[in-house]
This record gives C-alpha cells, structure tokens and sequence, in this order.
C-alpha cells in the first residue's frame, strides 16, 4: 500500500469551525513504528487532528494517508487497521477485565486467547477476572490500551494517554506504548506532559493556534530552543549559574576557572517546557 517508511502522510490538512481556524494547513508524516507526539495548549488543534485521522471528523481541506490509504475517500479500508483511545473510559464496569475483552475480541473475530494475550501485555493478567468498577484509573487505561490492541492495529491514536494517572500507572503505560513500537507498531500520541513527550515520543510538533510551529526530534529542539546553563560551585561554596549561550558568561567562567576557584560544573540542557514557552509564548 504505502512508501516503506511513512505510515502517517499529512498533507495541508485543515479544519474549520465558521471563522476559526481549528487546524490551519499542517502537513507531516510518521514513520512505520515511530512514537510521533502532538503538543500544545487546549485548543491548539491536537485533537481535532487526532480527530480527523482517525475518521471521526471530517477535514474542511488538505487530506491524509495511512499506509498509503486516502483517510476521507477509503476510510473503510483503513479502520480495521487503526484503533484509538481518547479521553472518555467507556468501559463496561459490571464485566470482568477479561469479559470486556472478550467481547471485542469477538466484535474483531479474533480468538478469546487473543484477549489474554493482551492482558498480560499491559500488566492484567492477575486482575482478569475482577469486575472492572474494582480497577484504579490507571488499571482501566491500560485496559483501554489492551482493548484498542484487539484488532492488531497498524496504527495506534492516543489521546492524553496518562492524563489523571499517578506516576507508577503512567511508567507502566509508557512502557507498554514502547513495546508495541519496537514491535512495529505506529503510535501517535497528544499529551500535556513536556517529559512524557520527551521520554517517549521519537519526535514531536508543537501546534500553536491550529499551526505546527516546530517539529522535530525532542533533543534537536531543546538544543535549537531551549536554555542552555550550567552551575558552578565555587570555591567560596557559592553556587552561580552561568548561561552556555551567553560571550560575558562564558568569559566569567574563563576567568574561575584560570583562578582554580570552580570546584564542581553541573551543565543543563534546556526542557521541552522550555521550548514550548520560546514558541508559544506561555507554559502549559
């Protein structure tokens, strides 16, 4: 179907609501396997995009493939190939895990072994029979990821994955999404956490009023736009910060260091929070 590296091809995709410009001709494209991460503040347009490549809503212009497929025209021949899990847990909390899973496997005619299989993958094979009203939110995510599992999607659309989950629930769930990718599956993921999207994401686009006003690799972006600063332990036991970026600071350091007065240098590279302030003008 599609070229051998590129699963996602966006291009000038927009939608509109009356005057506003939800997403305002962005184009871009996620390789077969790669973590690609959209951010930005509420509003900014991730999930009307998620929305659109998932069928869910309509472009008003532009258009996109998956795996070489038009999204708008051949819709049908894409969604037994994709799956998503958006913000709403629309679980039937009566069931167990493993009857919830169950029923979809069989919505997908796939076989009811398929359905343990993807419990213990997201870490519930010991809860499978549990009723799901007795799982904590973090629990009923990573059902909510087993369940959108069911049909073996090529593509995977997250949207806020860890959103309202403790920190042990939501480095459970971020492993579970790298495995899938290293297992070829393509993932893409809206979130709010600046180091979730760096820890996971292979790359990811900043979007700013319905537009991409950067997208690359987290590290390329921090070293193009974020602070670069470093703390020095003098001598004296006074701790400065000096700015990497900065001739004058650099020319302090110089001198400290000619002196033998630094006795520690801690270096920091800047954070994807950083760069998100640089472009959009305010934090998350």
């Amino acid at each position: 179907m599609g070229s051998a590296s590129a699963m996602i091809e966006v291009e000038h995709l927009a939608r509109d609501y009356g005057d506003i410009h939800a997403v305002d001709d962005i184009s871009f494209s996620v390789a077969v396997g790669e973590i690609f991460g959209l951010l930005g503040h509420n509003g900014a347009g991730k999930t009307t995009t998620m929305r659109m490549l998932t069928g869910r809503t309509r472009p008003t212009r532009g258009g996109a493939r998956i795996d070489g497929v038009d999204i708008v025209e051949n819709f049908d021949q894409i969604k037994p190939h994709i799956n998503l899990v958006f913000e709403d847990q629309n679980l039937y909390e009566r069931l167990s895990g493993r009857d919830n899973m169950r029923l979809f496997a069989d919505l997908y005619e796939q076989p009811a072994s398929r359905a343990d299989e993807l419990l213990k993958l997201v870490g519930l094979g010991e809860a499978a029979k549990r009723r799901v009203k007795t799982y904590s939110s973090g629990m009923k995510q990573r059902l909510l990821v087993a369940r959108a599992l069911v049909n073996e999607p090529r593509v995977l659309f997250l949207d806020e994955p860890t959103r309202g989950l403790d920190p042990a629930s939501a480095s459970e769930l971020r492993q579970v999404i790298r495995r899938l990718s290293m297992q070829g599956t393509t993932v893409c993921l809206t979130t709010h956490y600046m180091e979730e999207a760096d820890e996971l994401c292979h790359r990811v686009a900043f979007l700013s009023h319905g537009k991409i006003v950067a997208l690359d690799v987290p590290r390329e972006l921090k070293l193009r736009q974020g602070k670069r600063t470093a703390t020095i332990l003098l001598a004296s036991r006074e701790e400065r910060t000096v700015r990497l970026d900065s001739p004058e600071d650099a020319a302090q350091l110089a001198t400290w260091m000619r002196q033998g007065d630094v006795l520690t240098i801690h270096s920091h590279e800047g954070t994807l929070a950083d760069v998100f302030i640089a472009l959009a003008g305010r934090p998350l």
